[in-house]
């Protein structure tokens, strides 16, 4: 006898999932403080029918330290930081290592460079590995025509909740992979092929010179103290 086919996980399934590995919870710890049964959480997490009420979505806002908008997806095509500034928040520098660790190994991030008609900046999927970014471009984009620059890049987290936030800066040159094999080997180790479709295939690598970091500490929001 054939098992039924999962259930299909939901875009609130998703974002709950993935801000609750996002501060290296699990599920019993968000049901503790979203005080609801665990099994309802995994429910909510694996199930497209699933449908929380506001109460209930409330509760595990809290509990997952973001908003209602965020889990519900309301707010994805709103620019971040609308929110007032916190009272009291700091702005402080991170060191190297501290920029490499909010890096993570891979994620969204964004490339300033000089242009044929000047500065642009442009969002692409990057890896790290060995010390070094690595993205996917086309052949033809402005990114692949920088080959031999100096480009920067630029990742940063917002959170709307508690206006705080994180920015990390690399500068240094950035070259085509021009053996193919190579090349294939860093495409097949990334994490994502590039979101924006295929046609991506051209292998670029960063290797910064300078990493730099702040973050805007904010007293008395979660994880901080004060």
């Amino acid at each position: 006898m054939s098992s039924s086919p999962p259930s299909a996980r939901g875009d609130i399934g998703r974002r709950v999932a993935t801000r609750r590995k996002q501060l290296g919870l699990s599920r019993q710890d968000v049901a503790l403080r979203a005080a609801a049964a665990p099994g309802y959480i995994e429910y909510v997490e694996e199930h497209s029918s699933a449908a929380p009420g506001i109460g209930f979505l409330l509760r595990l806002a809290n509990a997952l330290e973001t908003t209602v908008g965020e889990l519900t997806g309301a707010t994805e095509d709103l620019p971040a930081g609308l929110t007032r500034a916190a009272p009291q928040a700091q702005m402080v520098e991170l060191d190297e290592s501290e920029s490499w660790t909010l890096l993570g190994d891979h994620g969204v991030g964004r490339v300033a460079l000089v242009g044929g008609d000047g500065p642009v900046v442009l969002p692409l999927n990057y890896q790290v590995l060995d010390g070094e970014v690595v993205f996917s471009t086309a052949e033809h984009s402005p990114l692949a025509a920088a080959d031999g620059t100096d480009i920067a890049f630029e990742a940063d987290h917002i959170d709307d909740a508690f206006s705080r936030g994180w920015s990390v800066l690399l500068v240094g040159s950035v070259h085509a992979v021009a053996d193919e094999e190579a090349a294939r080997r860093l495409r097949a180790a990334a994490y994502s092929t590039p979101w924006a479709g295929e046609g991506r295939e051209h292998v670029m690598v960063l290797s910064p010179r300078r990493v730099t970091g702040r973050r805007i500490v904010v007293p008395g929001a979660p994880g901080e103290g004060g």
